[in-house]
């Protein structure tokens, strides 16, 4: 098998591509033949040493893969050789064979292809954790979604009208907001210039958004504190602008909000059971043509560097895949 390894912490650019023993199966574990692989802003992190997981070094990094089960442990029931399957893997996935926990391995619909299996699990699972399960999104409702056309912010777009609220959007240029648009959202706004705040207000007749999804943080969120309604829901997804805000308590008192924080990760260890739940109603939204993954690029396993690039120069629009 073959791996993009991480030997130090450093940059996307130090990825080595590496030969490797085919994996030995502990318990409980599923190897993957992969057929797509799914790339991620903590990607980046976790290669930098900066994520708040930090794998034993040597290691290849990579949340998500798509392909066919090659073998399972004696142990694992409920997947077998040959079944197609994804899988949210803590790292481990830039590579051409991937060894999953079997409780991350889910089958895909017989519809769905590789390439939607590699966009999905992540990003449409933050997004369903954050809207239902953290801010209690109320169909009616006004939901507002910053980096509309990013990975996890498309599909909080898609299942937040799902959910029957109303969406608007921000953006960091006008053909990211016509995407964004395209999949579900009302309206978009530029958010490279602050009157962002004053469109949102205009949109919702000065009352503001009921709920706010941020995996910018920074700026962003600061200036979201201005445009949200009372009683409202601010999300803290990420902070992909590279600076982690505060807030003056004042705000939160002054409008009654809420601050609420969504680490998707945290859910295996402490309510796993959420998990499937979430992927059935998510695969009952996909099937009906509700929520789509949208597949900006793909390139080669051998040019992750490229790809994670372009997510980190927000060039990126949906998902960003590598194919072995």
């Amino acid at each position: 098998m073959y791996a993009m390894i991480v030997r130090d912490w450093g940059e996307p650019a130090d990825l080595q591509w590496t030969e490797l023993a085919d994996p030995e199966l502990k318990r409980g574990e599923v190897a993957i033949d992969v057929k797509a692989i799914g790339c991620n802003f903590f990607d980046i992190l976790m290669i930098q040493g900066k994520y708040q997981v930090k794998p034993p070094l040597p290691f290849a990094p990579g949340g998500e893969v798509a392909g066919v089960v090659r073998a399972v442990a004696p142990d694992v029931t409920g997947v077998r050789c040959g079944d197609r399957v994804f899988a949210m893997l803590g790292w481990g996935g830039f590579a051409t064979i991937a060894v999953a926990p079997a409780a991350t391995v889910v089958k895909m619909p017989d519809a769905m292809p590789f390439e939607h299996g590699a966009a999905f699990g992540i990003v449409y699972q933050t997004s369903y954790f954050a809207l239902v399960y953290r801010a209690a999104l109320q169909a009616g409702e006004t939901l507002l979604v910053h980096a509309a056309a990013g990975g996890v912010g498309l599909a909080a777009v898609q299942i937040g009208r799902a959910l029957g609220a109303r969406v608007l959007g921000t953006a960091g240029s006008p053909e990211k907001c016509a995407i964004a648009k395209r999949h579900g959202a009302d309206e978009c706004f530029d958010y490279s210039t602050p009157d962002w705040v004053d469109k949102v207000k205009a949109a919702t007749g000065g009352r503001g958004a009921d709920v706010i999804y941020d995996p910018v943080g920074g700026d962003i969120f600061d200036l979201s504190t201005k445009c949200i309604a009372w009683c409202g829901r601010l999300l803290v997804i990420g902070f992909a602008s590279g600076r982690i805000p505060s807030i003056q308590l004042n705000r939160v008192l002054l409008k009654n909000i809420s601050i609420v924080g969504l680490h998707w990760g945290a859910y295996r260890q402490n309510e796993p059971e959420k998990i499937p739940q979430a992927m059935h109603a998510l695969f009952e939204m996909y099937e009906c043509g509700q929520v789509t993954p949208e597949v900006s690029s793909q390139y080669p396993l051998r040019q992750a560097a490229r790809a994670l690039a372009e997510i980190a120069t927000r060039k990126s629009v949906g998902k960003v895949l590598l194919l072995p």
